[in-house]
């Protein structure tokens, strides 16, 4: 970057930080999007008049409220929630709900940002948007979530639509949260609508959709190490997380001929050379999905490591594809990563790596996908279960898949072009923000002044 684009960019970002303060996620995930398109924007002239970026940094609205329920013990009990509705420039908003002690409205306005342009790379008509609350479904009965989800869309269900902002499931909201949410706002409305993704096979989910993210991040770490001459079969890999994406990362590794070798979650990690699949993997996602024990378990029962309070990024191998929570791979834990002989990373969580590691990565020669193009699998399902809700059908599992790895192939592409350097490599995270972005910002200027 020129001495010119670099005051660009800090100059931008300042008035991020000064419209933003106390918001380090968003102003992370802005800065890395600025980076790229800035100098795009430089060059034409139209995105610099009508200030395309300024107005994409700022939501269309962002709703906070209370949701007051009462736990098993009859005690009254106070949470905040929050939707941040971002764009809806090429389509309704779409994005999910997070429950976890540690959302903040910075945290849900990055994942509402970074949705906007993982949305665009589908190629589905969808928006951004990002929600959810404070509220810890951990060690919670049934009723007492059930009473949580209702209250919640008793005020939510005012915001939102099948053509409005279409929400799915996060961290701490899978089906059963899905399905009170859902349940309570067919209550509310009268109406049976597409208005949630994630939904039950019974109320009309999708095939697919729970493997979909997982799924398709091996999809796009495939196709991008096939494009720099690599083979993904024969490939040790990393996983960090054992919730739904990291369990799928590490089943479709397995069927494209790689081994994923660790697993994790807030206790340690665990790190089996035999590598994780068929009997092992059965085992590990029983104990996640239906035991909801933890990974130490794991480690007891087939006799493998165990690191207590520790990352998997030392670990010699291949691949990294850290599938746990925002900013978990730090620069140091990158540099492990190069001197152990990885060649690729593909985030399957939303930004697990800080700024720095993903420096420290590309500095070392580290093919690196980021989450808005590698983790997009998710989403793309979450497109497919909204149409197959409006033709009131449902496809098999085959056809969704085969759509989802059609449209997998589809965001490489489009990463892969927009991306190409003068000295033959790629960069993906430039790829993937100006890919995303010129979608959104040409709606936009044909939209005029709104």
């Amino acid at each position: 970057m020129n001495r010119n684009a670099k005051a660009r960019l800090e100059d931008f970002m300042a008035g991020c930080v000064r419209r933003n303060p106390g918001e380090p996620e968003f102003q992370q995930a802005v800065r890395e999007v600025a980076e790229s398109v800035l100098p795009l924007i430089a060059g034409e002239p139209r995105y610099q008049k009508a200030r395309i970026l300024e107005r994409l940094t700022e939501p269309d609205r962002i709703i906070t409220f209370r949701v007051t329920w009462q736990d098993g013990a009859g005690r009254v009990r106070v949470n905040r929630a929050w939707r941040v509705q971002f764009s809806n420039a090429i389509g309704p908003y779409k994005g999910g709900l997070r429950f976890h002690p540690t959302v903040t409205q910075s945290v849900l306005k990055f994942l509402g940002f970074e949705q906007i342009f993982k949305n665009s790379l589908t190629g589905l008509p969808m928006g951004g948007a990002k929600g959810g609350s404070n509220f810890n479904p951990r060690g919670k009965s049934d009723t007492e979530v059930m009473r949580f989800c209702q209250a919640m869309m008793r005020e939510l269900h005012r915001h939102i639509g099948q053509d409005t902002d279409v929400p799915a499931g996060d961290i701490g909201v899978g089906q059963r949260e899905i399905g009170f949410l859902f349940g309570e706002y067919l209550t509310l409305g009268n109406r049976f609508t597409g208005v949630f993704t994630g939904k039950g096979l019974a109320f009309g989910g999708s095939l697919g959709r729970t493997e979909a993210t997982g799924y398709g991040t091996a999809y796009f770490l495939r196709d991008m190490l096939a494009a720099a001459g690599h083979d993904i079969a024969g490939k040790t890999a990393l996983v960090s997380g054992a919730g739904n994406v990291a369990l799928y990362a590490i089943e479709k590794l397995a069927e494209l001929g790689a081994k994923a070798v660790t697993a994790s979650d807030s206790s340690g990690f665990i790190h089996d050379p035999h590598g994780i699949d068929g009997e092992r993997l059965a085992w590990l996602k029983d104990l996640k999905e239906r035991r909801r024990g933890r990974i130490r378990e794991y480690a007891e029962h087939f006799g493998c490591a165990y690191h207590a309070k520790a990352r998997p990024w030392g670990v010699p191998a291949d691949l990294a594809v850290p599938c746990a929570t925002q900013n978990e791979l730090s620069a140091a834990d990158a540099r492990a990563c190069v001197e152990h002989g990885v060649i690729a990373v593909a985030e399957g969580a939303n930004m697990p790596c800080t700024a720095e590691a993903v420096a420290a990565l590309r500095g070392g020669g580290v093919l690196f996908a980021p989450g808005k193009a590698a983790n997009a699998g998710g989403v793309a399902v979450s497109g497919l279960e909204q149409s197959q809700n409006s033709l009131r059908i449902s496809w098999s599992r085959e056809e969704v898949e085969g759509r989802l790895q059609a449209i997998m192939r589809d965001i490489h592409e489009k990463c892969r072009d927009a991306g190409a350097q003068a000295d033959g490599s790629i960069d993906y995270v430039r790829g993937a923000n100006i890919a995303g972005f010129r979608k959104v910002a040409d709606a936009m200027l044909a939209y005029g002044v709104v």
